[in-house]
C-alpha cells in the first residue's frame, strides 16, 4: 500500500504528492524496506521535506478608473466645482438643457486625475508591502534567510555563537545548566511568522559515532531578558515513515512550532525547546530507535548525542524533569521506548499512533537484545522494581486509524497504565487519521498540557 494525501493509504499505487508541502502532506508514508506494520504492508519511500507553496500571487489590485481625459456629466451652473461656468453668466443658462451631460470642467478633470494617481500610488505601496511580507514569510528569493547563520543567543550573534550565556557560565539557578559548548554552527532552515528561526546542523555523535542532521527551534521566550538565566525544557520530536533524510517536523506546514508558541502564550504548554533529529540512517530499513547489533547505534544517537547537542548550545535543565519525547507512528514508538528504557533521563512522551513492540527485521537473530528494547518488558520491570522515576505517557490515536493501532494502545493501557510508576493519558481524536496534522490537533486538545503539567521550567530570573 502507498500513502495518499488524505493521510490514509491506497493500494497498488505509488506515493501521490500533495499540494507542494511535505511530500507526505503531514501523513506517514510507508515504513522503509517493505516490512509489515500493524497488519498491513507499506510501500513507497519518503523523499524528504519539500518547501511548501510556490510563488506569491497578489490577489486583487486597483479598480477600474475612468480615463483622465474623459468627460463626465456637465453641471451648467457649477461646472468648475462651484465656480460659475462662463456659459452660465453669458447666456443665462441657455446651454443648461442643450449641453447637459456633455462636458466636464477642467477643474473636475484635475481633481479626478489627482484622485486616480493617489489611488494608484497607494495601491502600489500596499501591494509592495504585502508582497514583501508574504515573500519573506514564505522564504522566497532575496527575502529568504535560508542557509544564513543562526544564533539563538540574546545578543543576536550571527556567527552561530553560544545559544545564550557564556560557556560554563553560572546561571545562579541550581536547576539550570548553562550551555557547555562547543558551539554548533546552526544554519537557517525555516523562519516562522513570529520571527523565530529553525536551525539545522550536521553532527557526528561522540557516543554513537553516527553522523546526521538535527533541526532545532527556540520559542520567543528564550530571548526574553527575564529568562536570560533560566533553563528551558527540551522536547525531542521524532517523525514517522523513514525519518530520513529529513525530519518532517522541521517544516512549517505541520505547525508544530507555531502551535507550541501559541499554546505557551495560552498557558497550556511549557515553552519547549525543540530538537528534531533524523530517525533512521537510511530509507531502506527501520531501526526501532535502538542499538541493533551490527547496525548504526540509533538508540544512543537519540538518547545521548541529541541531548548532548542541546546541552552544549542551549540553557537547559539539569534534571529529567526538563526532558521529554514526542513522536508519530514509528517515531512514536522510538520516543515511547526511549522513556521506558531511560526513565532516569526522560520523564514524559507524547506517543501518537505508535507501535507497542519492536518489529524491525534487523532484529533477526538478536532476540535477547530485542527484548531489552520492548516497552512491554521495560514497563513490567519498572512496576516490579517499584522504580522511583515516575514516567508519563500521553498516547494519541485517531478514530479512523487502523484497528490494530487503536487496540494495541488500549491493551497496553489496560495492562500497564497507571500502575506503579507508569502514568498514562489517552487522547482519542475524533475523525483523526494516521497523520501528523491529526496528532498536532490532539496535542492541542489535551496532550501537550498534560505532559507540561509534569515538566519543569522555565522560571523567570528577573
Amino acid at each position: 500500500m502507498a500513502h495518499s494525501p488524505n493521510g490514509g493509504y491506497r493500494p497498488n499505487g505509488g506515493y501521490q504528492q500533495q499540494g507542494g508541502g511535505h511530500p507526505q502532506g503531514g501523513g506517514f508514508g510507508p515504513r522503509p524496506g517493505g516490512y509489515p506494520q500493524q497488519g498491513g504492508g507499506y510501500g513507497g519511500q519518503d523523499r524528504g521535506y519539500q518547501q511548501q507553496g510556490g510563488g506569491y500571487r497578489q490577489q486583487g489590485g486597483p479598480g477600474t478608473y475612468p480615463p483622465a481625459d474623459g468627460y463626465g456629466p456637465y453641471n451648467g451652473r457649477d461646472g468648475r466645482d462651484g465656480r460659475d461656468d462662463q456659459y452660465g453668466d453669458q447666456y443665462g443658462g441657455q446651454y443648461d438643457d442643450q449641453y447637459d451631460g456633455q462636458y466636464q470642467s477642467q477643474g473636475r478633470q484635475r481633481a479626478s486625475r489627482a484622485k486616480f494617481w493617489t489611488i494608484v500610488v497607494a495601491s502600489i505601496a500596499i501591494v509592495g508591502l504585502l508582497t514583501g511580507g508574504v515573500l519573506k514569510y514564505l522564504e522566497v528569493g532575496p527575502f529568504s534567510k535560508k542557509g544564513d547563520p543562526v544564533s539563538f543567543g540574546p545578543g543576536g550573534d550571527k556567527n552561530g555563537g553560544q545559544a545564550g550565556g557564556a560557556t560554563g557560565g553560572d546561571s545562579g539557578d541550581s536547576k539550570t545548566l548553562m550551555p557547555t559548548g562547543p558551539a554548533a554552527q546552526f544554519k537557517n532552515a525555516n523562519t516562522l511568522g513570529d520571527g523565530t528561526e529553525i536551525g539545522v546542523v550536521t553532527i557526528t555523535g561522540k557516543k554513537s559515532g553516527f553522523t546526521g542532521k538535527v533541526w532545532v527551534w527556540a520559542p520567543k521566550q528564550y530571548k526574553d531578558p527575564k529568562y536570560a538565566k533560566s533553563g528551558f525544557p527540551v522536547l525531542i520530536a521524532l517523525p514517522g515513515g523513514p525519518g530520513y533524510p529529513n525530519n518532517y517536523w522541521m517544516g512549517t506546514d505541520l505547525g508544530l512550532e507555531s502551535s507550541i508558541a501559541k499554546w505557551a502564550d495560552e498557558g497550556k504548554s511549557k515553552p519547549f525547546l525543540l530538537a528534531m533529529p533524523i530517525l533512521n540512517p537510511n530509507d531502506k530499513n527501520y531501526y526501532d530507535g535502538s542499538d541493533i547489533p551490527g547496525q548504526a547505534k540509533m538508540g544512543t544517537w537519540l538518547t545521548e548525542d541529541v541531548p548532548d547537542l542541546m546541552k552544549q548550545n542551549f540553557r537547559t535543565l539539569k534534571s529529567r524533569d526538563g526532558w521529554a519525547f514526542m513522536g508519530s507512528s514509528s517515531g512514536g514508538f522510538a520516543g515511547f521506548k526511549a522513556v521506558m528504557k531511560h526513565p532516569d533521563k526522560f520523564k514524559a512522551v507524547i506517543a501518537s499512533g505508535p507501535d507497542i513492540v519492536p518489529d524491525s527485521p534487523l532484529w533477526k537473530g538478536y532476540d535477547a537484545e530485542k527484548r531489552e528494547n520492548n516497552p512491554e518488558v521495560l514497563s513490567q520491570r519498572l512496576i516490579d522494581t517499584k522504580s522511583k522515576n515516575d514516567v508519563y505517557i500521553a498516547f494519541q490515536y485517531g478514530t479512523l486509524e487502523a484497528a490494530i493501532t487503536r487496540q494495541g494502545v488500549d491493551k497496553y493501557i489496560a495492562t500497564y497504565g497507571n500502575k506503579g510508576p507508569i502514568h498514562t493519558h489517552l487522547e482519542v481524536i475524533q475523525g483523526g487519521k494516521h497523520d501528523a496534522k491529526t496528532y498536532v490537533k490532539g496535542m492541542g486538545n489535551s496532550s501537550i498540557q498534560w505532559i507540561s503539567e509534569q515538566m519543569e521550567g522555565p522560571t523567570p530570573s528577573s
